[in-house]
């Protein structure tokens, strides 16, 4: 189950592993689908590790090689990594993975969604045969299973739950409402302090940018998190929501898998997510390690399918709630979003605008070259 303590549950036997053994040789890889997740994972290594001379490093994107590079050339006891950003540093001579021991996929199922397969199979390629491999996710489907058997000598699966569910502190309920009305709903519950902070999850980067400029203009602290903002964004947008900073932390899925904000008390689903494990995962950044928390999630007509796919899979329905004195049939304030064809469209225009403007400049310019080039005169000195 997501927020039961995963990461603890095979960083402490690895560290206990590693604690007597020499120093210098990198003796444990941890591999992750997100930069945040390997950010995490170091963390609670370094928390836990704190009185020993265990070292570790994060090897993820959107930062700099060089200090994870002399982290490699150093032999660090454990890496935390995302699969591209490993990738790139094992093509250079100083990288080797050649002492690994244990080896940890976590989030297998997410790597897999996100395409990572290839890059693990290269990966597995330069890691020692013998070792232990571990998998560790909060769900397991066929394809798991397959990879299970492909890079596994006989293993083990241990199953904590016979299925995926949320966990039982939450309190998940479902907001009708029609799709061009969810800001204006988001905005009442705040409004009313019906949720003092909340995770709010989008489809797309485009919605969680429209969504966090909205909150900023009436007055809520809000940032966004998703793939298109740079990793010092990303690290800074997560840090001010988990201190208080923001009030609201806008993420598309980037943020859904294993990110742990302690104590907090709203995820708020402003888009039904298409797959009932992602709705899991979302909703599990709340009520984690025993704590009670509140899930919503806004559903629009066109979204009821994907409600009830997601009502099968947890094995209930979702109570309904109609807030009062909401006004379910004003008209919206502008769209909430521009059709992708639009935007593309008018990225086309301005760049059209940019070139013809670059164009005539530039004709200005040799014009003004030319006049002046037959007039000027040397002045006579004396």
């Amino acid at each position: 189950m997501t927020g039961s303590g995963k990461t603890v549950a095979f960083l402490l036997p690895i560290l206990q592993h590693l604690l007597h053994k020499p120093r210098g040789k990198t003796r444990a890889l941890v591999v992750t689908p997100t930069r945040e997740l390997a950010a995490q994972i170091l963390s609670a290594l370094d928390a836990m590790a704190v009185h020993t001379p265990i070292t570790a490093a994060a090897i993820y994107g959107g930062v700099g090689m060089a200090p994870q590079e002399h982290a490699m050339r150093a032999g660090v006891d454990v890496l935390i990594a995302t699969p591209g950003r490993l990738l790139d540093h094992l093509s250079a001579p100083y990288a080797s993975l050649k002492n690994i021991e244990f080896l940890v996929l976590d989030e297998a199922d997410r790597m897999l969604d996100m395409g990572f397969l290839p890059d693990i199979k290269r990966i597995l390629r330069q890691v020692p045969t013998k070792r232990q491999t571990l998998l560790f996710s909060a769900t397991m489907p066929p394809p798991i299973a397959g990879l299970t058997r492909e890079m596994m000598h006989n293993p083990v699966m241990i199953d904590l739950g016979r299925r995926s569910l949320p966990a039982i502190g939450i309190t998940q309920a479902v907001y009708p409402v029609k799709q061009d009305l969810k800001s204006g709903l988001l905005l009442t519950l705040l409004e009313r302090n019906e949720m003092t902070q909340a995770l709010v999850f989008t489809r797309t980067k485009h919605r969680a940018n429209r969504l966090a400029e909205q909150l900023v203009k009436r007055g809520i602290k809000a940032e966004r998190i998703h793939g298109n903002r740079s990793q010092g964004q990303r690290t800074a947008a997560l840090a001010g929501f988990k201190t208080g900073q923001y009030r609201v932390l806008v993420a598309t899925d980037i943020a859904a898998r294993g990110i742990d904000i302690e104590a907090l008390g709203h995820v708020v689903n402003f888009d039904v997510p298409q797959a009932p494990d992602d709705y899991i995962h979302r909703v599990g950044r709340t009520a984690r390690a025993g704590e009670i928390g509140e899930a919503f999630t806004f559903v629009a007509p066109e979204e009821e399918n994907d409600l009830r796919a997601i009502e099968k899979a947890i094995g209930k329905r979702l109570p309904r709630v109609t807030v009062p004195d909401f006004d379910y049939n004003a008209r919206p304030e502008g769209r909430f979003e521009v059709p992708i064809g639009e935007r593309i469209a008018a990225i086309r225009s301005r760049k059209a605008e940019e070139r013809a403007r670059s164009k005539a400049k530039a004709s200005r310019s040799r014009g003004t070259s030319g006049s002046s080039g037959g007039s000027h005169r040397r002045r006579p000195r004396g």
